[in-house]
């Protein structure tokens, strides 16, 4: 089954750009190296840590079609599609070039702050029309909105093609519920690096890491680990890492990862408008931990 495979860690891929503010896509090539070579186990595009609101259509495409070929299909790969206008989440659907893609992530309607019922049949939209399996995805923090795990669990018992949720509530109540009421099949994802172990300890399938793009080796052991049962040694990479990520996150996503990749001589540490690259204090103290 499709969702087998999205188990472990995914890296939320973020898009680089040059000193003229273009994609650079030899940067994303060495980005991709980096992440494949280091033990993750599927990549994510167009979510929200790649910039998606400042990429217009054809850079989307371009990044989208670039990753595939890269990729060559040595890991499944998961594609961002979403919107807070349920029409056009599905006219994108039906017209984006699905080739080479395993599943589709589609976050919650951001800004006109939804119901749950107006959450459900939103998703039951994207399912009746997606020809690809579909992982949605609660992130209030960022959309405004939260999605009950009596809504999420009540979706993945509807719709079989609705195969996961990347949960970034960061409520482990809520996530408890929606592990304890999911179908058997259903992944439970974290979207939270700094809670990935916990949740993993608790029954989630793994995560789709931010962190994962500067530190995909570290974020893949201290996963692998944890879903192995070993929680012990899990957690001693955990307590590594908390502060690294508390760190990356400090100024907003993805100014800290950029920020950490551009002194890994990955990338270059460019940003779009509205956002902008980490302040010097802090790339200082993300220097010290690299």
């Amino acid at each position: 089954m499709m969702s087998h495979t999205l188990t472990g860690t995914g890296v939320a891929l973020l898009t680089p750009f040059d000193n003229d503010n273009q994609i650079d896509f030899a940067a994303l090539a060495k980005l991709l190296d980096f992440v494949t070579q280091n033990g993750v186990n599927y990549l994510v595009v167009l979510g929200t840590t790649a910039e998606t609101p400042t990429l217009n259509g054809d850079e989307k495409r371009a990044v989208t079609k670039f990753v595939t070929k890269q990729n060559n299909g040595k890991l499944p790969v998961i594609l961002g599609i979403s919107g807070n206008n349920t029409a056009e989440v599905v006219n994108a659907i039906k017209t984006t070039d699905l080739a080479n893609i395993d599943a589709i992530l589609s976050v919650t309607p951001y800004y006109n702050k939804p119901g749950q019922q107006g959450l459900y049949e939103h998703y039951k939209a994207i399912a009746l029309n997606s020809p690809l399996p579909v992982v949605m995805y609660n992130v209030p923090g960022r959309t405004g909105v939260n999605m009950t795990a009596e809504t999420t669990v009540r979706l993945a018992h509807d719709f079989g093609n609705i195969i996961a949720v990347k949960e970034a509530s960061g409520n482990m109540r809520q996530i408890s519920y929606i592990l304890r009421d999911r179908p058997q099949d259903f992944l439970v994802i974290s979207g939270d690096d700094a809670l990935t172990m916990p949740q993993i300890a608790m029954g989630a399938n793994g995560v789709i890491s931010v962190a994962a793009n500067a530190y995909p080796a570290e974020m893949s052991g201290m996963v692998n680990l944890a879903l192995q049962g070993n929680c012990a040694d899990a957690a001693k990479l955990h307590y590594k890492l908390i502060e690294t990520i508390d760190l990356l996150f400090a100024e907003g996503s993805p100014a800290g990862v950029k920020a950490a990749l551009y002194l890994r001589g990955i990338i270059q540490n460019n940003l779009r408008l509205p956002l902008i690259p980490a302040s010097e204090p802090l790339i200082e103290k993300i220097m010290k931990f690299i």
